[in-house]
């Protein structure tokens, strides 16, 4: 019987050897997708390898869900072509857009939720899950600046998955950041969130603006998870249970038996409920 996933890692090239070593019961490694898009050569045996040892998750940051332009019919197959090979426990993207007139832009940019994005969205969601032929997660972003709304951003979740079946990625310290950046109350937007739907958890440091300092948070993964962080990811659990969990840091990389450390903080905060990690199909 295959374990149930407890608390991951990103993976990272600097960790190949100490990534494919370690055996913690429960582990699990994330990567970037777009990283692994590749015909053959080291990168992919390396997948491969790591694939063997432990569980993966793909985590996407390009397909550009939230976008005006058509889906990129070949990044998609590109991306179910990976999935079948490397046939990871959990498939990932953000609800963002990325691309506009033939370029990619570097950072998972906004959009107003209206109803008429919704049903935009929701269809590429679908279209999506069934070129792969499975449900993915959807990540809740960060949030940089006000804009105008339609719809509450939980009521918008909700109903993404209720409309297409897939899942949420929920990422605790993008809520974290927006919460302090927008002005809300992250305890009270955590407590909104169906729990059913929720399929995995990111946890991730931040930083203060460069410009404006500690006026505006940047989720910057260059840090470790912040102490309200954990009391957030905490309080989930205590509401949801325990989901499958990854540690982020895509900056500022650590040794990996620091990454391990952390991990292990997630991994205790699992521990207690005595019920399996809910990964749905």
């Amino acid at each position: 019987m295959t374990q149930p996933l407890s608390a991951g890692l990103g993976l990272k090239f600097e960790h190949a050897g100490a990534a494919l070593a370690c055996r913690l019961p429960g582990l699990w490694f994330e990567v970037h997708a777009e990283n692994g898009m590749v015909p053959g050569g080291p990168r992919l045996r390396w997948l491969e390898a790591i694939r063997a040892a432990h569980p993966l998750s793909l985590h996407g940051v390009a397909l550009s869900l939230a976008g005006a332009e058509p889906l990129d019919a070949a990044h998609l197959g590109r991306l179910a072509a990976l999935v079948r090979h490397l046939e990871p426990e959990l498939v990932s993207e953000h609800l963002a857009w990325s691309g506009w007139g033939g370029r990619s832009f570097p950072d998972l940019l906004p959009f107003p939720r209206t109803t008429g994005a919704l049903r935009h969205i929701a269809s590429r969601i679908a279209h999506t899950q069934s070129v792969l032929g499975r449900r993915i997660a959807i990540e809740n972003p960060s949030h940089y600046l006000r804009m105008d709304h339609d719809w509450d951003e939980i009521d918008f979740l909700a109903e993404l998955s209720t409309r297409t079946g897939c899942g949420l990625l929920l990422d605790v310290n993008n809520v974290h950041v927006s919460a302090h950046n927008l002005g809300f109350d992250a305890a009270a937007w955590l407590d909104r969130v169906p729990g059913d739907a929720v399929m995995e958890i990111h946890l991730a440091g931040h930083s203060s603006d460069p410009a404006l300092g500690a006026a505006l948070l940047v989720d910057s993964h260059d840090a470790p998870v912040a102490p309200p962080v954990w009391a957030l990811y905490r309080r989930l659990l205590a509401r949801i249970g325990p989901r499958p969990t990854l540690i982020e840091r895509d900056a500022n990389i650590p040794p990996f038996e620091d990454l391990l450390a952390e991990r292990a903080v997630a991994a205790d905060a699992l521990q207690p409920a005595d019920q399996p990690l809910a990964v749905a199909p």
